[in-house]
């Protein structure tokens, strides 16, 4: 096996993190794949990553001290024998910073991003990058043939069908929504059409759930609360709940009927990792996300519906709450096995490190320049 050693920047390792608990995925598949990773991370929380991971952390009171010391430990980390890669992840401005490090040593740069901003920081990263990594084309917002399309790194052991489990077509519809209660994500659309669906005789449990991170976020679930207190036809049926644990995700997606994704259209069209992980345990997703139409076409139960139209979702639950259970199960079973092909935790661990390998050829580091 060829020995490898990546370099990975990041903003926090922690399994309790709201938002970037995932990152552990992403280290632990590299981590089975090389010889060693060296996390460089702002803050180290509770993990259970194995022995080949080591850190380094920047955490400081000043934003000046996070940059000094930043730069002190990705240079001590690519000191200490030249990695075959430095990868940044999520953020442009850790590999504008660890630039002059890796170049010194002729370590290729990587950056994995999948999201909709483009700021000037992203725009320089890309130049500076010997490859981007995402999702695909449509999660990264500018033009680049550096771009390598890797799938999601969904964990398809973790997020799995529970043994056991069947739709019970006599109990109420359980529909789950995932995510932050950003207004791009729809949810009044969705509470719309549960209003339709309940309305023409749909019982109906619906959670949504994810966290509030800003000051909008936060008006707007106390508006979404309000809006299901003011409605007897959600009154009961619909809760705003906080996200669970990200170790609770996976049993909460698989005891869903079916996850419902309502986003609006614009720069945030992306596949969506909730989403994702929802199908991988073999659940339906009812989604206007066109970035989705590949994944959810083709299946016994019809799953798409237009962007900000409740009339239309709410057909698609009345029609879900009458189809027959076979179709949900072999739905969900398509599902699973479309996410485990494209989108698994071990496809994208095994890109990753082919394009590393490929860029440490001798004689190469990403745009043909010569290794001293």
């Amino acid at each position: 096996m060829v020995e490898t050693r990546i370099v990975f920047l990041t903003q926090v390792v922690d399994a309790d993190h709201p938002v970037l608990a995932q990152t552990l995925d992403m280290v632990r598949a590299l981590a089975a794949r090389c010889d060693e990773v060296v996390v460089v991370c702002d803050r180290l929380g509770r993990h259970d990553l194995p022995a080949n991971v080591t850190f380094r952390t920047f955490g400081s009171r000043t934003r000046l001290g996070r940059g000094l010391r930043f730069q002190r430990a990705v240079l001590g980390s690519v000191a200490r024998g030249r990695p075959d890669a430095v990868l940044a992840h999520m953020v442009p401005l850790f590999l504008l910073l660890a630039a002059p490090a890796a170049r010194l040593r002729h370590v290729p740069l990587l950056l994995w991003y999948t999201h909709w901003h483009a700021g000037r920081s992203l725009r320089a990263a890309t130049r500076l990058a010997d490859a981007v990594l995402s999702v695909d084309a449509r999660s990264f917002p500018l033009p680049t043939p550096k771009l390598v399309a890797t799938g999601h790194a969904i964990d398809v052991e973790t997020f799995r069908p529970l043994d056991g489990a069947t739709v019970d077509p006599d109990g109420p519809l359980r529909l789950r929504a995932i995510g932050r209660t950003a207004r791009w994500k729809g949810f009044e659309t969705l509470l719309g059409a549960v209003r339709a669906a309940v309305a023409r005789g749909v019982t109906a449990d619906v959670e949504i759930r994810g966290p509030s991170t800003t000051e909008d976020e936060r008006r707007h679930r106390a508006e979404l609360a309000a809006a299901v207190d003011a409605s007897p036809l959600l009154r009961g049926r619909v809760q705003i709940l906080e996200a669970v644990p990200r170790e609770r995700l996976p049993e909460l997606l698989a005891r869903a009927d079916a996850v419902v994704s309502p986003t609006q259209p614009g720069p945030n069209d992306a596949l969506d990792k909730a989403v994702l992980e929802a199908a991988a345990c073999a659940v339906p997703v009812l989604s206007s996300n066109a970035a989705l139409a590949p994944l959810l076409e083709g299946l016994p139960l019809r799953l798409t519906f237009p962007p900000r139209d409740a009339a239309a979702l709410g057909e698609l639950i009345v029609s879900l709450a009458g189809a027959d259970p076979r179709d949900r199960e072999e739905t969900g079973r398509e599902l699973r096995r479309r996410v485990a092909a494209a989108h698994s935790l071990e496809t994208w661990g095994d890109r990753v490190v082919e394009v590393v390998r490929d860029l440490a050829r001798p004689g190469r580091t990403g745009a043909g320049r010569p290794r001293a």
